[in-house]
């Protein structure tokens, strides 16, 4: 198999740019789209016409798009809620399945996710694009290279405010999450690229977690200041402003996660990676390792002001993908690393290769979302992982989204 043909299970914002980026993909072919509202469907088909001159079939349902014997891969890109049962769905119908980053809503989808992939053995990957970003890949080659020492601690966040976005669309699956429920609630984008570094499923894995929530005052705050959220002037938000969460691995590491996303601030992804012999800072773009220079406390701005967006030095360490990224791919969504994951993905499901972000994967990272909300609830009590692994994460291998270059020991 040289092409794989694709089908597209829902329309909407993400999904548009996802099928700009999987047309630049020569290894796929979009054969149908499908999505509940008509226009949505229409634009869809509209851009496959307009870059590959073919028409795409159009579904409303989509079981009936699962039914099409021509529809070889399904990416789901419908609204959260719909995440996990899509792709349960499209495993059972025996198509590859591509299903995109969100949020969980009890621990037995995740674990009828699991049971799901070892019955039917259908491929499946969660787009999790974060995991093919520069600086994420960067980081995690420099500490295969054994550059940060013994890996000990972890920080992410999702940090953006959306509470404008949420406001804008008549309906928004995202804001409906936050007027019911209170939890981690976008966990994908800075536990993914962290739980690869630490080879978590695969000799590794996360044991526990506690969350806490701030109160919910910021969404609130702009519904009188924006005609569209005068309509929920009324409305209860359980979303709290900030989610903090604590995950400990069972290699002793400890993963902090911060959920930003109803508060005036810039974007960021805050990861960072903490070692015995140094550590990375993607907001800094900086890489530092232990050296007489840490520790110039008579001067410790001006000490710190060097290794700021230093990360370029460290290129030699990059994938391929980054060292010989083009202009034009690096315009294909997020930078290019959505480009990148479709290339994986495609290269993996026409190579009948493991997926580089799997069905384990998928339901460890989404769980928590359910563990927070529960540990929340709880004012903040332990919540224990699910091992969905059922123990093969003791001697499963490791595997990395990309392939990292050998660079010899500096020193």
């Amino acid at each position: 198999m040289s092409k794989i043909k694709v089908g597209v299970v829902g329309c909407g914002q993400r999904a548009m740019g996802l099928i700009y980026t999987m047309l630049a993909c020569e290894e796929a072919e979009i054969v149908a789209v499908c999505d509940i509202v008509e226009e949505k469907r229409i634009a869809a088909v509209k851009r496959v016409e307009e870059v590959r001159k073919t028409t795409p079939k159009s579904y409303a349902d989509y079981e009936d798009l699962l039914k099409d014997e021509n529809v070889q891969a399904v990416v789901i890109c419908s609204s959260w809620e719909e995440h996990i049962r899509m792709a349960i769905r499209s495993m059972k119908a025996g198509k590859i399945t591509a299903m995109e980053v969100g949020c969980s809503y009890d621990l037995e989808e995740c674990w009828e996710l699991v049971r799901t992939y070892e019955e039917t053995k259908t491929p499946i990957m969660m787009m999790e694009n974060c995991c093919f970003d520069k600086f994420e890949l960067l980081s995690t080659s420099l500490a295969r290279a054994g550059k940060f020492g013994e890996i000990v601690f972890a920080h992410g966040a999702y940090s953006h405010d959306l509470r404008f976005e949420m406001l804008e669309n008549n309906y928004n699956y995202r804001l409906g999450n936050y007027l019911k429920r209170n939890c981690e609630n976008y966990p994908t984008h800075e536990l993914g690229p962290i739980a690869k570094l630490l080879d978590v499923n695969r000799g590794n894995r996360m044991v526990s977690l506690v969350s806490v929530a701030s109160k919910a005052a910021g969404l609130k705050a702009v519904f009188n200041q924006y005609e569209k959220g005068k309509a929920h002037l009324g409305d209860t938000v359980k979303q709290g402003d900030i989610v903090t969460t604590i995950i400990t691995c069972a290699n002793g590491e400890v993963i902090t996660l911060t959920l930003d996303t109803t508060l005036p601030k810039h974007y960021s992804r805050e990861f960072t990676v903490r070692g015995t012999k140094g550590y990375a800072v993607q907001e800094a773009n900086m890489v530092l390792f232990d050296c007489k220079e840490l520790h110039d406390f008579a001067e410790p701005h001006k000490s710190l002001q060097r290794w700021i967006d230093n990360g370029e030095d460290y290129k030699a360490y990059l994938p391929d993908c980054w060292r010989n990224i083009t202009q034009q791919e690096m315009e294909l969504g997020h930078g290019g690393m959505d480009y990148m994951m479709f290339k994986a993905f495609f290269h993996a499901a026409i190579h009948g290769e493991p997926m580089p972000v799997d069905v384990y994967d998928a339901a460890s990272w989404l769980a928590v979302s359910s563990l927070s909300e529960q540990s929340i609830a709880q004012g903040g009590a332990p919540q224990a992982f699910p091992d969905f692994t059922k123990g093969k994460w003791i001697s499963r291998s490791r595997l990395d989204v990309v392939d990292f270059p050998t660079v010899a020991d500096e020193e």
